[in-house]
Order: structure tokens, then sequence, then C-alpha cells
């Protein structure tokens, strides 16, 4: 995504019910410490860092599309795994103002303004949502493809995301099966119990999808 544009990937989230979180400190330890880590993880993709923006919510931008969605992946696995339920917004974002490099605030130009009210939509089940600038089918068909990710994350349980995110990651399953003590088969199980063949192609298309349209913004 070229800067010469001005156009970036924009990504918002907010926490999920965190109103009702029984302990607000740790929720917050726990937040901030995810975007922390999504931060350092995105290295030279930022162009302007995850910001907090309100207690529960946090924006930033970045150089691609497909990156922005790696993160996002990041920090959703980095966040169940504290318990935690967050929902995103992956889009695109022509920066009319200055770029802040420090915080990602204090910036105006379109597709800010509607990435934020497709966030504040908050509308329930809708994990992943997509904003782009001149490609509204693309952007239908995400949703949509988006929709099926979070279904499928809903009914894994602790070792099943532990297994997938591992998977994900790199490591084989002779590795994983290793650091558990239990047979292949066993991890094969849980793969299959979690509908990982499944998740990962719809990922797959996801950042395929994305990917075309970084290239468009580039070339």
């Amino acid at each position: 995504m070229g800067k010469s544009a001005d156009i970036y990937a924009v990504v918002m989230g907010d926490l999920v019910r965190s109103e009702a979180s029984p302990s607000p400190d740790a929720l917050h330890r726990a937040f901030n410490a995810a975007v922390a880590s999504a931060n350092d993880r995105a290295g030279d993709a930022l162009v302007s860092p995850l910001t907090i923006t309100l207690g529960d919510e946090f924006q930033g931008l970045l150089s691609s599309l497909t990156e922005a969605a790696r993160l996002v992946r990041h920090l959703r696995f980095a966040l169940l795994a504290e318990g935690i339920d967050c929902r995103f917004v992956i889009g695109q974002a022509r920066i009319e103002t200055p770029v802040n490099r420090e915080k990602a605030w204090n910036m105006m130009g379109p597709g800010l303004a509607r990435a934020r009210e497709t966030l504040d939509e908050k509308t329930p089940g809708l994990t992943y949502r997509f904003t782009l600038m001149d490609a509204p089918l693309t952007e239908r068909l995400l949703e949509a493809v988006g929709a099926g990710l979070a279904v499928i994350e809903r009914d894994w349980t602790d070792r099943q995301r532990e297994d997938i995110e591992a998977l994900l990651a790199g490591q084989s399953v002779e590795k994983i099966a290793g650091e558990r003590g239990v047979t292949v088969h066993s991890v094969y199980k849980v793969r299959a119990a979690g509908d990982y063949d499944a998740y990962t192609m719809q990922w797959a298309a996801v950042e395929a999808a994305l990917d075309a349209i970084d290239g468009e913004n580039a070339a």
C-alpha cells in the first residue's frame, strides 16, 4: 500500500462487555499487554502504532491490509488466552493530515470515520468487520467470511485454540504432541474438532483478497 497515495490500512477494535468484567484492573493490564505485544510483533508494518484511545478501544495504521489482518489475528488469540472477547475492523483510510507516527490519534481523512461507525455498530456475533474504499463486493464477501471465522472460534475449547494457534505459528503436529506428552493422533483429533482446515482456508481467502488490494494500491 503505497505511501504516495496516503492510503493506509486502519485497524480498530474494542472489547466486548468490558463493563461487566469482575476485575477491571486485571482486564486493563491484560488489554494493555496484548496491545503492546501486537505493536512489537508488527514491527516495520506499523505506520501509527495501535493506541488505546479509550479504556477499552484502540486504533492504529499499518502499511498493508494483509499485515493488518495478521496483526488482528495475533491480537485476537492473545486476548482469547486471557478470556477477553474483542471485535475488530480492518479497513482503508486516506490520511489527509500529517501522519502521527507516535500515537494513532489527531489524524483525519476518508475511511477513518466509516471504520469508526462500523465498529460502533457493535453487531452481535461479528468479530471481524471490513471497510474498503473502492471494493464493495470484496468487502461484502470478507464480511461473510469474517462471520464464519467468528463462528468457528466461538466453539473452541482452550486446548483447541492453543493447538490451532501453535499450528498457525508453524509448529508441527509432532512437536505439539511432544510438548503436551500426548500422541500425534490426539493432536489431530483436537485439530479436526476445532475445524482447523476450514478455519485456515477462510483465513487464506481473507489474506489473498487483501493482498490483491494491497497490490493494486501499490501499483
